[in-house]
Parts: structure tokens; sequence; C-alpha cells
């Protein structure tokens, strides 16, 4: 079955950085687009984040847009989350998720992805 497993998250100061990665197992890595979501206490889970099947393409929340960027290692079932110049905002759990759509304009919707990861949380403090 698919497995997605998040690590990195943490405690960090505002201003600082943490890099977050999902490894992925069992289906072949490379057909699926991935996603980084994230949910802080009381609110709706919020999209961060996606990068197409190859990796050409990445799309990002305007809240992240230019502090977070989003790669993927295909040949390390791997993707992964930069985040730079972290806020108290960007406090919540960071999920990934994997999808088959391809459509760009779908990318940023929680319904489209069909395997989630546990969630790893990250915490920024002021």
């Amino acid at each position: 079955q698919v497995q997605l497993v998040e690590s990195g998250g943490g405690l960090v100061q505002a201003g600082g950085s943490l890099r977050l990665s999902c490894a992925a197992s069992g289906r072949t890595f490379s057909n699926f687009a991935m996603g980084w979501f994230r949910q802080a206490p009381g609110k709706e889970r919020e999209f961060v984040a996606a990068i197409s099947r190859s990796g050409i393409s990445t799309y990002y929340s305007d809240s992240v847009k230019g502090r977070f960027t989003i790669s993927r290692d295909n040949a390390k079932n791997a993707v992964y989350l930069q985040m730079n110049s972290l806020k108290p905002e960007d406090t919540a759990v960071y999920y990934c998720a994997q999808t088959g759509v391809r459509e760009p304009r779908f990318v940023k919707l929680p319904g489209a992805y069909d395997y989630w990861g546990q969630g790893t949380q990250v915490t920024v403090s002021s």
C-alpha cells in the first residue's frame, strides 16, 4: 500500500529555517504529483506547495511564495519543502500528499489528493 512519511519538523525561532522531507513508497513515485499542506489548530487544512511529476512545474500559496521551495528526487522517492524566513503564522502540522491529478488548477485542492502522510509539527516561536 502507499505510505507517505514526513520528517524534519520541529521548533524554530522566527526568521529561521527548516527542511521537511517526505518519503514515499507503494507505487511508482514519478507517476504522481506531490503536495504539501498544513493545518493550524482550529483552522482548515490549507495548500502550501505542489510539484509536478517531473519536478519542472511548482506551485505555491501566496503566503509562502518566495520563502518556501518544494523539490523532489524521483530516484529517492522523496519530496522536500525548504522553509526559510519562518514566521509564527507558519506554525502548523505539515502534511505531504500524493495525487494522480495532472491539471495544474487542481493541485491546490486537498480533495485532489488520494494519499496523505501522518504529518509533522512545525512550531515557530516569536
